[in-house]
């Protein structure tokens, strides 16, 4: 039998404290090389384009996940699709779960993970945390981030004024009016968009700040100028896919401007920060395995719960 797990039913078997914990898990024991993720992109002869990450493995879980999702900018929502979850053991289709929720969910809590791993604590929650697109995955992080650290001022853009009016009403935040300011305010800036054109160069930035941007995932996104990567210390998920799907390969920098990747930050084999007046980035792409730790989770407590509904596909 395979089990279905719509949005619904991931938003009543997830938390947050959960999945933080399964993927810091998963960052520190992921195998390196054994058999790699990749992620494979097309554009389409629409409007849109078509991603899959595969094969979703970790030490310890008999299954592995396929992702594939549409993303389609225009559309309300932008990304849709799948995630199947595949038995390790003989292939059997355990379940397939809808994609677009345990994306931001595994997108937006890694990066509250990263974001408090890698950025200066303040003294007593005296900072300012500002959010650069106000969408979904910037969603999950502050959700995320809240359960790790505190802070004492929240400033949102988002080019959507009623989103990010929204927004900044849910937790408590105050709405600017260009990503320049966000950067000036905020010592911790978190950039969730899907844009072309970078939108902070060095010169908006000062010493000790810490930038966490999801935004270029593909080909042509684009949120932090070249010159913020190399001279800042950045962090990413994973090298090599970042100089060849992420910021690197969108920015037209090579593989060795990464100081290191956040398994090597959670494992001790690197640093997070060199000094405390260094600006760190964290800029991931999206790893297969998350999707398998976030999947894995929501399917064992719906087999105890009975969340979802089941389906012989072979009948």
């Amino acid at each position: 039998m395979t089990r279905i797990l719509t949005r619904a039913d991931l938003l009543e078997l997830l938390n947050p404290d959960d999945c933080i914990q399964a993927l810091r898990e998963g960052f520190a024991t992921a195998p390196r090389g054994a058999v790699p993720g990749q992620r494979v992109r097309t554009d389409l002869p629409f409007p849109g384009t078509a991603t899959a990450l595969l094969p979703g493995l970790l030490p310890g879980i008999d299954a592995y996940t396929v992702k594939v999702n549409a993303k389609f900018p225009g559309a309300d929502p932008a990304l849709r699709g799948v995630i199947c979850l595949h038995s390790g053991t003989d292939g059997a289709l355990l379940a397939l779960i809808e994609s677009a929720t345990v994306t931001a969910w595994r997108t937006g809590l890694a990066a509250a993970l990263a974001t408090d791993l890698i950025a200066e604590p303040g003294s007593d929650g005296a900072h300012t945390v500002g959010v650069i697109g106000a969408g979904a995955q910037a969603e999950l992080t502050i959700r995320g981030l809240r359960t790790l650290r505190s802070w004492n001022r929240l400033v949102v853009h988002d080019t959507d004024g009623q989103r990010a009016a929204d927004f900044a009403e849910r937790y408590g935040g105050t709405v600017v009016s260009t990503p320049r300011q966000v950067a000036a305010e905020a010592d911790v800036v978190m950039l969730a968009t899907w844009s072309r054109q970078p939108l902070l160069h060095l010169s908006d930035l000062r010493h000790g700040q810490h930038l966490t941007a999801l935004g270029a995932d593909e080909p042509g996104k684009q949120e932090l100028a070249p010159g913020v990567l190399t001279c800042a210390r950045l962090i990413v998920d994973d090298i090599d896919l970042v100089a060849a799907h992420g910021a690197l390969a969108n920015a037209g920098l090579p593989a060795t401007t990464a100081a290191a990747s956040l398994s090597d930050v959670i494992r001790g084999h690197a640093p997070a920060r060199s000094h405390s007046e260094e600006i760190t980035v964290y800029a991931p792409v999206g790893l297969p395995w998350q999707d398998l730790a976030l999947s894995w989770l929501a399917y064992q407590q719906a087999e105890t719960t009975g969340i979802g509904t089941t389906l012989d596909l072979l009948s």
